[in-house]
């Protein structure tokens, strides 16, 4: 299922180089540790859920990457383009394999049916 995203020729010219670089240097420190890590978590200070998936992994016997992008209080800019680039509204954004596989309801999910095993490499 594609998800609806505004095509190129509706957006005027003058902008669209903005829109492609809006804090590129964010997506780009992400997907170069996406691509070094099997396993990828980014987050934010002050939410739950982050360190929830932190707590899942860890339990598990799962080594992973931690990235963290400023609090409710600040850096939202800097997470807005995490938003954008992958369309996933909330944090924690859990990587796996260089697949987002969403928050961490997700990777409990995954982690109870075993996608996921504790002490080896994930699978997919």
């Amino acid at each position: 299922m594609a998800r609806s995203i505004l095509d190129e020729a509706h957006i005027h010219p003058a902008i669209r180089e903005r829109i492609a670089g809006y804090r590129a240097e964010v997506v780009k420190e992400v997907q170069a540790a996406v691509a070094a890590n099997p396993i990828v978590v980014v987050g934010m200070r002050m939410n739950p859920f982050p360190t929830k998936a932190r707590k899942l992994l860890d339990a598990a016997g799962i080594a992973y990457k931690y990235i963290e992008y400023g609090s409710y209080l600040g850096d939202y800019r800097r997470r807005l383009a995490l938003k954008l680039w992958t369309g996933w509204p909330t944090f924690p954004m859990v990587f796996v394999k260089g697949v987002l596989i969403g928050g961490a309801s997700d990777l409990e999910k995954l982690i109870a049916s075993g996608e996921i095993k504790p002490g080896s490499e994930p699978g997919f």
